[in-house]
């Protein structure tokens, strides 16, 4: 199986479970037992779905169709991963509990938010990793105090830092599972002023007490932390573990609703939604607007696909591409902002920061473990 091959399986088992023809169509290749099961467990642990994988198998009722020794592993994978889940379930309704007692209200995002709010039949199904919530600009202040005396500190123990425009570094408490990030921003300065906290807030669900996004703001936002966050449009490249969380809203809430009304980011959404189509085999809650734009996003999301050696070294073009625009912002952020302009002064004069940045260029090498 080639690994455009093996993608679009893993995708199509995702939904075999709500998509009849997909069901029948992976019980068809499962029965020709010509499925690589090694490339399998490798791409689906790379786009963070392997416990959803194994659950929609289990489902279906179709782990018979599998090596003995993989359902085991799975099973134990999946068996682990729910337990963490349960933990940071746990741990966001402590935070949520903390904070309404002091007057803020706390919306809870990503895959936290997606648990929440029961998207998924078992818990299991989806990788973590911090638990993300957005609170307003007012609060975010007090929150930050609130937690700290709570018992959370920042993970990288700085004397400063970096002047973050989204959200405070990431914390964490002794004996929790989970970092946590407090949002006051969605997205970087270039789209904050179309997706943002007072955008969301208007139509939040309230679930036992914890305030989950909308619908339609949940899918435009698993959309939004691939294309946009982790520069997926640029890539041409798609996360099955962000493009599962789709699909499962997609059930939910028309798809193009989500964002209809946007405008800066309705192209790279519209464009996401089209390489979901394709890959979960075109299931009509994620019919997209097909226009130019697409067109031209799908025939080169599946030229990449495709071919593995120009998938990676277009890759390496927009990594270092992204990386160049990052250092002429964050060079006109020192000169404009007093915020940057200090944080430059903290890391220039910082030898562990140093030392790592001339390891990153190989101006330095890095100690031999003794």
């Amino acid at each position: 199986m080639t690994y455009k091959e093996t993608l679009f399986f893993i995708a199509k088992c995702l939904t075999i479970n709500q998509e009849e023809s997909n069901k029948i169509i992976v019980e068809k290749e499962l029965k020709s037992e010509n499925i690589n099961w090694e490339a399998v467990v490798k791409i689906s642990t790379a786009h963070f779905v392997f416990p959803a994988l194994y659950c929609n198998i289990k489902k279906a009722d179709f782990l018979n169709y599998l090596p003995d020794d993989l359902v085991n592993y799975m099973k134990h994978i999946t068996d682990l991963n729910r337990e963490r889940n349960q933990q940071i379930i746990e741990q966001a309704k402590e935070i949520n509990d903390l904070l309404l007692a002091n007057n803020i209200t706390p919306i809870f995002l990503k895959g936290t938010g997606n648990l929440l709010e029961g998207l998924y039949d078992d818990i299991a199904e989806r990788m973590v990793g911090d638990i993300d919530f957005i609170i307003s600009k007012q609060n975010y202040p007090l929150t930050i105090k609130v937690l700290a005396n709570f018992g959370y500190k920042k993970v990288h123990k700085t004397d400063y830092d970096f002047p973050q425009f989204k959200h405070y570094p990431r914390l964490n408490k002794k004996n929790n599972i989970a970092a946590v990030e407090i949002h006051k921003e969605l997205l970087t300065e270039k789209y904050a002023n179309e997706f943002n906290f007072n955008l969301i807030e208007k139509d939040t669900q309230n679930i036992d007490n914890i305030t989950v996004l909308s619908f339609e703001n949940q899918l435009a936002l698993s959309i939004i932390a691939k294309q946009i966050n982790d520069h997926g449009f640029l890539y041409k490249n798609i996360t099955l573990r962000n493009a599962y969380d789709v699909f499962l809203l997609s059930k939910k809430t028309k798809a193009l609703a989500a964002f209809n009304n946007l405008a800066k980011l309705k192209k790279p959404l519209n464009c996401f939604l089209s390489s979901c189509y394709v890959i979960f085999n075109k299931p009509n809650s994620l019919r997209y607007s097909s226009n130019k734009n697409t067109k031209s996003y799908l025939k080169l999301f599946n030229k990449f696909l495709n071919d593995d050696i120009l998938r990676k070294t277009h890759h390496k073009k927009i990594s270092k591409k992204i990386i160049l625009n990052h250092r002429v912002f964050m060079t006109y952020k020192s000169i404009v902002s007093k915020e940057h302009r200090i944080w430059f002064k903290n890391t220039m004069t910082d030898k562990k920061w140093l030392r790592k940045k001339m390891i990153e260029f190989g101006l330095k090498k890095t100690k031999p473990n003794v």
